[in-house]
């Protein structure tokens, strides 16, 4: 593996308005980011989770609906109507979507997407940090997004750690994946949550996660999304300790830079930001934009619904 730290990458501006800076209290942070309850792989729920209706608080308007036995979201476009029939529509798959998320600080930006109409969906496979189990949970939720109408390939948007569900679906689906976008993400499971915390998911020993790197870790196979042109666009405080820029989205970069493909990579750097609730990160509108205009591409580069199938 290559251990040459990637260079680093000049800070871009980024707010859509003025904002002011939120200060989050360490434990907001850990309440929202570090702590990880019910860490084990994508398993399917029980008999008695799968036979209640599933529950989850929306922050724009949308549906809950149960795909395969996990709670899947939809947050519903507004624009639905004036696509032409038949045309298939544009959507963002989210992650990581758990009972917390999407949450509030997030609001500002679902509604500028479905003001745009363009939906945004995600499927809760609990702490399953981009495993094998959890992309073959979410081509479940893909299959269901097709049939309602949805194109075959979405924008994806990955949180703090569902940078690692966006990244792997990338790799396992070049052909389904739009673009790629990032709110200090993670591609690097061995800096967040360790090998100690993501081995369950991929139903390995820590010791036996770290031999097979090069094979499950996101950040180790991007070169396939790098190969397959998919555009990338990223956030990223440059003083992050939870996920460390350098290794995760700088890395990222790198690896696309070395592949004559950094021109596809877009990498705002938040100065003197961290892991927080900072309002910049959530409207940010060059995100916004990047995701709005792959997930219209991906819309208009699906003609028929049989190609996510």
């Amino acid at each position: 593996m290559n251990t040459t730290p990637p260079p680093r990458v000049a800070p871009l501006p980024c707010l859509a308005h003025s904002a002011t800076v939120v200060l989050v209290a360490a434990a907001a942070i850990v309440a929202g980011v570090v702590t990880t309850p019910d860490r084990a792989r994508a398993q399917e729920p029980t008999a008695a989770a799968a036979a209640a209706p599933p529950t989850k608080n929306l922050v724009v308007p949308g549906e809950v609906f149960d795909v395969g036995g996990h709670t899947a979201f939809l947050f519903t476009p507004a624009e639905v109507n004036a696509l032409p029939p038949g045309a298939p529509r544009p959507w963002i798959l989210y992650g990581p979507t758990l009972a917390a998320y999407p949450d509030e600080a997030e609001r500002w930006m679902h509604e500028r997407f479905t003001e745009a109409g363009v939906a945004v969906a995600g499927i809760d496979t609990g702490e399953s940090y981009g495993s094998p189990a959890a992309v073959a949970a979410t081509e479940k939720l893909h299959a269901e997004m097709v049939k309602r109408g949805y194109a075959a390939k979405p924008a994806l948007l990955g949180r703090s750690r569902g940078g690692l569900w966006a990244s792997a679906w990338a790799i396992a689906h070049p052909d389904l994946t739009a673009g790629l976008g990032g709110i200090y993400p993670v591609y690097d499971w061995r800096t967040y949550p360790g090998a100690e915390g993501a081995a369950g998911a991929y139903g390995l020993t820590p010791a036996d996660l770290l031999a097979k790197a090069e094979e499950l870790c996101p950040v180790e196979r991007i070169d396939v999304a790098a190969r397959a042109g998919i555009p990338v666009c990223i956030i990223h405080g440059d003083i992050d300790v939870v996920v460390p820029i350098e290794p995760n989205s700088g890395r990222l970069k790198a690896r696309y830079e070395a592949l004559g493909k950094g021109d596809l990579v877009e990498l705002i750097v938040a100065v003197g930001q961290g892991h927080s609730f900072w309002e910049g990160f959530f409207h940010c509108q060059k995100l916004v934009d990047f995701l709005i205009e792959s997930a219209r591409a991906g819309a208009k580069g699906s003609d028929t619904a049989a190609e996510g199938k």
